[in-house]
C-alpha cells in the first residue's frame, strides 16, 4: 500500500510546475512527512501521558498542528472539506505562515539535539515548491494515509524512503553525495564492528545511510536493555552536513528507521579549523563518503595543516583529527588518491600511515557509484600506532556494475570472510610498509596475481581537476589583485 502512495505522490508532484526533478520530489515528500511524524509522535505521547495522568505540552500550537491545518477530521475520521484548506488559500498558509512559524523554533529551542531545533532548521532551509494548491492538497492527503504507529510501518516506509534516496542519486552526476550504496555500507559496518556505548560520526553525513546501517547493526543485541536502547537513541550517533536538502533527508531517514531526535547539526564541516578539536570533541568511529572534487576555497584550506583544493582530502584530515586514540574509521574515497603525485596526496598518505594503522583497502570496480562515474576503495584504519602492513582486496564481482546491476550483499561476502584474518587469496594479498616507497608513500592497488592495475582516469577526474586549477587560478588572481 505505502509503495503505491508514494508512486502517486511522485505523479501528482511531477505535474506541477514547482517540482522538476527527483530531487525536488523527495525535497517536498520529507517535509510534509516530517510533519505527519511529527504529529503521530506528539499524539502518542499525549496518549501516554494522559494514562498516567499527567498533562502532554506540545510542541506546536494547535493551528500549526497536522490535524488543524492538513487533515481535520469530523467524527466520522473521514476529511472535514469544510475545514481543509485547498488551492491558494492552502499553499499562502503553508508559506506565509506555516514555514515562518515553524523557522521561529529554532531560536527556542534549548539545543541542537531536540526535536524542536531540528524543526527550526529544517524550515529554515527548504521551501515549499508546490506551486499548485490543489496539488498540495492532493499530497496531503496521500501523505495522511501513512502511519508510522507499528514498528512494520516504520520498517515500510524507512525501505521506501531510501529507495526515493537511491532514485534521486540515480538523478544526477553527483548522485554519490547523497546515496552511498547500501552493501557497501553495511560491509563496512561489519568490519568495524561499532559497539553500543560508543559514539559514531560521520562528518559528511548526506542521506545519513552510514548512521542508519550503524544503527541496524547494533539494534541486533540481543537482550538490549533499556538504558542501552536510550543509548542508542541520544548518545551514539552524530552527524553535520552542509547541504540543506541532504540534512533534510538525512534527519528524515534516521527518523524513519527509528532514531527520534537525530544528531545531526547543519554545518560545513570544513569551515571549523583543524586545530580546534579537542578530546571531547573526539569520536570512538568515523565512517564516511565524503564529497569529491577541488572546490575548497582558500579561507577553506586554511583550516588544514596539508592544504589542497580537494574536498575529500581536507575531510579525511578531519577525520583523523576526530578520532580518539584506538578509534577507527571506514572511510570511501577516490582510487586516484592511492597514487597521485602531487604534494597534498603524498603528505597526506605520510599522515596516515605514520599516526593510523591502515589495515584493509577494499578496491571498488568502477560502476559501484551508480549516476558517478569515479573509482573508489575504501579505506580502514585504526588511530594511534603506525602502519606496518596493509591488506589489499580488489573487489571483482565478475559482471559489469550499473543502475540496473548494482552492487549486492553477495559481491562482498568473500571480502568480509577473508578480511577477518586478512587471509591471502586470487584477490587479496598483503605489502609491507617497508616495501612502500618512503618518498612518495605510493599505495597503488597492484594485484600480484593479475598483474599491475592501470589507474584510467574518468572524464569526470579530468574536468574536476580542470574546475580545481581553474579556481585556484581565479584565487590567485584575486590575492595579486588585493596587492596591487
Amino acid at each position: 500500500m505505502f509503495e503505491q502512495t508514494f508512486k502517486n505522490i511522485d505523479d501528482i508532484l511531477h505535474k506541477d510546475a514547482g517540482c522538476t526533478s527527483e530531487l525536488d520530489y523527495t525535497e517536498q515528500s520529507s517535509w510534509l512527512l516530517f510533519l505527519k511524524y511529527l504529529d503521530a509522535l506528539e499524539e502518542d505521547k499525549a496518549t501516554e501521558a494522559a494514562l498516567d495522568s499527567k498533562t502532554f505540552s506540545f510542541i506546536l500550537d494547535k493551528p500549526f498542528r497536522w490535524g488543524t491545518w492538513a487533515a481535520p477530521k469530523g467524527r466520522d475520521g473521514k476529511l472535514d472539506h469544510n475545514k481543509a484548506l485547498t488551492g491558494d488559500d492552502l499553499r499562502d498558509f503553508v508559506n506565509q505562515k506555516l514555514f515562518p512559524y515553524l523557522h521561529g523554533f529554532k531560536q527556542k529551542a534549548s539545543g541542537p539535539d531536540t526535536i524542536e531545533y531540528k524543526v527550526g532548521e529544517i524550515f529554515g532551509e527548504i521551501k515549499n515548491r508546490i506551486q499548485s494548491g490543489y496539488n498540495l492538497r492532493e499530497v496531503i492527503d496521500l501523505v495522511d494515509e501513512l502511519r508510522f504507529k507499528s514498528q512494520d510501518e516504520k520498517h515500510e516506509l524507512s525501505h521506501l524512503y531510501e529507495a526515493k534516496i537511491k532514485n534521486m542519486g540515480n538523478a544526477g552526476r553527483n548522485g554519490g553525495e547523497y546515496y552511498t550504496p547500501r552493501p557497501l555500507i553495511r560491509a563496512i559496518v561489519q568490519v568495524v564492528q561499532p559497539k553500543i556505548g560508543q559514539r559514531i560520526y560521520d562528518p559528511a553525513v548526506g542521506s545519513a545511510g552510514f548512521l542508519c546501517e550503524s544503527f541496524e547493526f547494533l539494534k541486533q543485541k540481543k537482550g538490549l536493555t533499556v538504558t542501552e536502547s536510550q543509548t542508542l537513541q541520544k548518545k551514539t550517533f552524530y552527524g553535520k552536513e552542509k547541504k540543506s536538502l541532504a540534512y533534510v533527508i538525512g534527519i528524515m531517514n534516521m527518523i524513519l528507521h527509528g532514531i527520534d531526535a537525530p544528531n545531526i547539526i547543519h554545518t560545513n564541516t570544513l569551515a571549523e579549523n583543524l586545530s580546534d578539536i579537542q578530546e571531547k570533541d573526539r569520536y570512538d568511529i568515523v565512517l564516511a563518503n565524503p564529497p569529491f572534487g577541488g572546490k575548497e576555497r582558500a579561507e577553506v584550506q586554511q583550516n588544514f595543516p596539508i592544504r589542497t583544493g580537494e574536498t575529500a582530502y581536507l575531510f579525511l584530515q578531519h577525520f583523523i583529527k576526530s578520532l580518539k586514540a584506538g578509534g577507527r574509521a571506514g572511510i570511501v574515497i577516490k582510487n586516484t588518491f592511492l597514487s597521485n603525485n602531487d604534494n597534498a596526496s603524498m603528505s597526506l598518505r605520510k599522515k596516515l600511515l605514520e599516526e593510523c594503522n591502515l589495515h584493509t583497502v577494499l578496491d571498488c570496480p568502477g560502476g559501484t557509484f551508480q549516476g558517478a562515474g569515479v573509482k573508489t576503495v575504501v579505506l580502514f584504519f585504526e588511530k594511534g600506532a603506525p602502519t606496518q602492513k596493509v591488506w589489499y582486496y580488489q573487489l571483482q564481482p565478475g559482471r559489469n556494475m550499473g543502475k540496473t546491476n548494482p552492487l549486492n550483499d553477495e559481491d562482498l561476502s568473500e571480502f568480509m570472510a577473508l578480511q577477518k584474518t586478512l587471509a591471502n587469496s586470487p584477490k587479496s594479498w598483503s605489502v609491507d610498509i617497508k616495501a612502500i616507497d618512503m618518498a612518495s608513500f605510493d599505495l597503488s592497488v597492484k594485484n600480484p596475481s593479475g598483474g599491475e592495475e592501470v589507474v584510467l582516469r574518468t572524464p569526470e577526474d579530468i574536468l574536476d581537476e580542470i574546475a580545481a586549477l581553474d579556481a585556484e587560478s581565479a584565487e590567485a588572481l584575486a590575492t595579486i589583485r588585493g596587492l596591487l
